[in-house]
This record gives structure tokens, sequence and C-alpha cells, in this order.
């Protein structure tokens, strides 16, 4: 079964509202086994609203709607759907009561506007809004599905989750087998790379299928496969899996859509290990990255961002004679590098202690180029670690990338212990 989402709304067309509706219910309907071929955005016009419905019903066995249901004179998404199906709007009772009752219970003035909110096409199922205001509808006219959602995601999400998606499930559903997904998450590999690595599978694939998403220093892989249960689904997807494990072994990382720092946040925290940092040119990005997973206080002590040699010899105890001089390697070097990352947990008392050290751009430092960047990996009792990245981009992707080509290293240190 085949679905096409319309999102109604000037607003979408200028850029000003990102339409995230349309990626929510392309993994909602996905889940429930409908194949989403095609996403449309219309502004608030009646014309190009009523040729966007013709060209979905020609292609698309369910049509979804998000947005044009509000009270104002450019909210025609009902309009435009009665005119396709040939039938008049009016006024839903309990609709009109929800929107009265709203306004009484403030004691705001209902400016006759506000009657639009309850509006139905004739014959059409009312999916009631909990949330807001505007009434919802569901339809099946001639073999296709038709659902109406609000705009706001806050009322949209609800009203397709509690009232539309109980309703496909009865009236469109009947022999759709669901679609289930496994996310596979790598890291410390390109998606150019990890694709190579995989070509074999992605070009033979049949059932379960493959896909490939790629982000800053993180790409996933998404295995699907349709199956009348979930132990039938799981079956297939656990092959699968396993096949992709043993020719990534040192990349795969979760099987569950998880960030990498995450999982080294849990990891560590249900380990009991603790972890300092010292950040160059990330300037405290790595910091941030683990502190925004809540519960990284049990694990994550505290960190120093010395951009200055200064602030390297003062407070992290950098000899001089590494980063000043003729004959020293610089802040930007290996030696440097290794000396940041155990000060760091020596200051800290931390079991490990994290480096960063680099040229992030935009002009070159100590004659070395942009990109090149070191970072260190140190432990209580074990010998230090130091990995020469050359990365490309702009600042803020050097940045990133160096994060988490770190938080990489330290999760295949773990993985060793």
């Amino acid at each position: 079964m085949k679905a096409e989402i319309i999102a109604v709304g000037t607003e979408l067309l200028l850029g000003q509202i990102v339409n995230s509706n349309a990626q929510f219910l392309s993994v909602e309907l996905a889940a429930l086994g409908i194949d989403v071929y095609f996403q449309t955005v219309v502004g608030d016009n009646l014309n190009r609203l009523q040729q966007a419905i013709e060209i979905a019903q020609s292609r698309a066995d369910v049509i979804l709607f998000t947005g044009g249901i509000g009270p104002t004179e450019d909210d025609l998404t009902k309009d435009g759907l009665a005119a396709a199906l040939g039938r008049n709007l009016h006024i839903d009772t309990p609709a009109m009561e929800h929107v009265q009752r709203f306004f009484d219970e403030r004691k705001i003035f209902m400016t006759e506007n506000n009657r639009k909110q309850a509006l139905m096409v004739d014959g059409t199922t009312p999916l009631p809004n909990e949330v807001g205001l505007a009434v919802g509808l569901a339809h099946a006219h001639e073999g296709k599905f038709y659902i109406v959602l609000p705009g706001p995601p806050r009322e949209m999400k609800p009203m397709f989750t509690d009232k539309a998606k109980p309703w496909l499930l009865q009236h469109a559903l009947t022999h759709e087998m669901p679609i289930y997904s496994r996310m596979l998450k790598f890291a410390g590999i390109g998606e150019s790379l990890l694709e190579d690595k995989l070509i074999d599978l992605i070009r033979n694939q049949t059932d379960p299928t493959i896909a490939p998403y790629a982000k800053e220093g993180e790409v996933t892989v998404r295995i699907s496969t349709k199956a009348p249960s979930e132990q039938e689904a799981a079956e297939k997807l656990n092959a699968l899996e396993e096949q992709i494990r043993e020719i990534l072994p040192e990349h795969m990382y979760a099987n569950i859509d998880i960030p990498l720092e995450k999982l080294l946040v849990d990891r560590m925290v249900n380990a009991s290990l603790t972890l300092s940092a010292a950040e160059s040119c990330t300037g405290g990005l790595l910091m941030e990255t683990l502190t925004s997973i809540p519960g990284s206080s049990s694990m994550f002590l505290g960190g120093i961002v010395c951009y200055s040699n200064e602030m390297k010899m003062k407070l992290l105890n950098v000899p001089e004679a590494l980063l000043e001089g003729k004959d020293a390697p610089g802040a930007v070097s290996r030696e440097v590098a290794e000396v940041l990352a155990e000060q760091a947990r020596l200051i800290a008392d931390s079991d490990f202690g994290l480096s960063v050290t680099g040229v992030a751009g935009p002009g070159s430092s100590e004659r070395k180029p942009v990109g090149l960047v070191y970072i260190g990996i140190a432990e209580r009792g074990q010998e230090t670690e130091v990995f020469e990245l050359n990365l490309r981009g702009t600042r803020d992707n050097i940045r990133l990338r160096t994060v988490k080509a770190l938080l990489y290293r330290l999760w295949r240190r773990l993985e060793q212990r």
C-alpha cells in the first residue's frame, strides 16, 4: 500500500517552519507497512491544493494531510478535499461544542471564524482534537483512504497515534503486513567505506532490505522486513545483523538508535568508571557532548579548555620545551596530546583522561595544516594512546568529527577491557 503526505502551508514553502510532521508520519506509516512514496508541500492556495490532491489520487492509496484546518481564511485543506470528493462542508456539533467550551471556560469572546475549526466534509469520520481545537477527519472513498490532521506537531502527533492509526488499522490495513526495522549504529568509519564493505549484501538484498544513512561522525544502517509477526521478523533481522556485525566488528557499536556518547556514558556509569578531559581546538565541544547526556555527572568529573600555550603550561603542566622553541614539537603534536591526556587524568584522579589538540581552521597554526588533530586517551595503569587525525571540512565539521573520533576510540578502548 502506497501513501502520500501533503503538508499544507505557505510558511513551509518559505522555510519559516520545518516540515517535521512528514518525518514523523513517514516513520509511523512504515511501521504499519505503508510505503510513503511521495511527500508534497503546497501553499495556502485552493487551486494548487486541488491539483496536489488530484496528483496524489493518481499515485497513492493513502493520502494524509497536515495543516490548513485552523480558523483563518487561508486554512483551506478541508475545502480542497471537499471539492475533490464532490462533497459539501458542515459544522460538526461535538467539535463545535468543544471549541465553544474552550472559550467559555477561559471567559474569552469567540470570534465567528473559530467555527471553521469544527468544519467537516460530508460523510467523513471526525478525529477529535484532544490537544487543540481543529477537528481532523478520516474517510474511505473509491479505494482511497484520506486522513486530515492539524499542522502543529503537538496536536498532530496525538491525533495520529490515538485516532488516525486505529482507523487505518480497521479500514485500510486488513491485509497488510507491518514493517519491522532495526537501526544498526557505526562509528569510526565513513558512509562510503561502510557501503563498500557491505556492497555484496546491498546489491543482493531482497528481504530484509538495507539502507545506510550518514551524519557527521556516525553512520546508521537501517535493516527492514515485512513479516506477519514480530518473532518472524526478529529471526530474519537477527540473521542479517549477524552478517553485518561479522563484516564490521570494530565499528558497529549498537543495534538500537542511540548516539555513541549515550552508550559511553551509560557503560561507564554502570562500570563505575570516571572520565576527565583537556581540550584545545574543540573548545569544550567534547565536554558539552558528554554532559548533554542525563546521568553523565556520575562519570564525568570535569575538564579544562586550554586554548593558549600559557593555559596548557599553567593548568596542565605541559613542559614549555614541548610548546615553544626551535626544536619544540609544538602545541599541535603527539607529545602534547599525550601530556594533556595524562595530566587531565591525574589532576581529576579519574580512570580515563581524554585530550584534543589540533588545527580546526580556517587558518593554519604553527605552520601545520587545517585538519591536523591529535587525540589522546590515558587510562589508569595503562599506556597512553595518541591518534593522529587528518580531517577535512569547515571549522565546525572538523571540531565535531574530532569529538566523534575520540568517542569512537574510547569505545574501542572499553571494548578491549
